[in-house]
Formats: structure tokens, C-alpha cells, sequence
């Protein structure tokens, strides 16, 4: 383990790199993982997502679950993906079933999940994802700061680091 995990710095310049980059990721996940995506409107959380879902050998048509608050696909791991951005109190949070969730089999993808972040273990994955529209960059580019947060996830900031690989922006900060 390594407490002292460096956040990763990605760099990806379409939607098929941020999908290939989080394909990578799932590669590494285990079952009763957290991954908290955080972002902007548009910054490719829900895309990381479809690439994320892909790799786990999910078929299904991964979409936001913006108004439905939570989705489920099965996969080589059961994935739920939640989006609490409607949520106006933490207490809805348990609304959701989120402490059954993380005592379940499977991975947890939370869109905006930094909004909930006080009602989580300190165990988890923030992928921050911003989306780069101040200078002359392909469409689509976006930075993805990989954050291993917790043992669970220090322990893999090695691996973290070379799935992200042909994406990395320098070495980890």
C-alpha cells in the first residue's frame, strides 16, 4: 500500500480515447469498488461510463441515470451507476439504497459524486474529468485526474498509473 498516492494527470482527445481510457481502468476493478466521477455539464462523466460498462462485457446501452438517480448492468461485475446531481439532501442518499450498494457485489460508478462525498467510506476512485474549451484543442479533448483515495485504491496507484498510460500528462503529482 501506499499512502502517499500520486493523482494521475490524463489527457484524452476524443470520445474514444476517454471511453479506451476508462476501459482500461475496469480492468482493475474488483468487486466493491467506488468510483466517484466529477465533473462539469458535458464533461464526459456518462461517457467514461459506456467505455467503463464496455469492458465489463455490458452489452446494454449505458445512458445517464440523471432521472432515474440509478442503473444497474451485469457484466463480469455487476455495475451500478448512479447520478445524484437532483439529489437536494444528502439524506436522499439513503433513498437510494446506497449502504446496501456498497455491501454488494459489484462496482459503483457515482456521476457527481463528490456532492455525496461526506456520506461515503474513504475508500474510492475520484476521476475528475474537465472538459477543455479556453484553447485551441481537438473537440472532444478533456484532462482526467485519477485520484486514489483510501487503501483499497492506493494500493493499485501503480496500475492506476499504467492502464492510463498512452493518455498520461507527465508523471503522477
Amino acid at each position: 500500500m501506499r499512502p502517499d498516492a500520486p493523482m494521475i494527470r490524463a489527457r484524452t482527445r476524443s470520445v474514444e480515447d476517454t471511453k479506451s481510457l476508462a476501459a482500461n481502468l475496469a480492468e482493475l476493478a474488483e468487486s466493491g469498488d467506488l468510483l466517484l466521477l466529477v465533473g462539469d455539464l458535458g464533461a464526459g462523466k456518462t461517457t467514461f461510463t459506456q467505455g467503463f460498462a464496455a469492458s465489463l462485457g455490458i452489452s446494454e446501452q449505458v445512458t445517464s441515470p440523471t432521472f432515474t438517480l440509478a442503473r444497474e448492468y451485469h457484466g463480469r461485475l455487476l455495475l451500478h451507476h448512479l447520478d445524484v446531481f437532483r439529489l437536494d439532501q444528502i439524506s436522499e442518499v439513503l433513498d437510494l439504497g446506497l449502504p446496501e450498494l456498497l455491501d454488494s457485489d459489484g462496482v459503483i460508478l457515482i456521476e457527481w459524486g463528490d456532492a455525496i462525498r461526506q456520506a461515503l467510506p474513504n475508500d474510492y476512485l475520484e476521476v475528475g474529468l474537465t472538459f477543455i474549451e479556453d484553447q485551441p484543442s481537438p473537440p472532444n479533448e478533456r484532462i482526467v485526474m485519477l485520484t486514489p483515495v483510501g487503501p483499497r485504491w492506493q494500493a493499485r496507484a501503480d496500475d492506476l498509473a499504467a492502464a492510463a498510460g498512452q493518455w498520461l500528462e507527465g508523471p503522477p503529482c
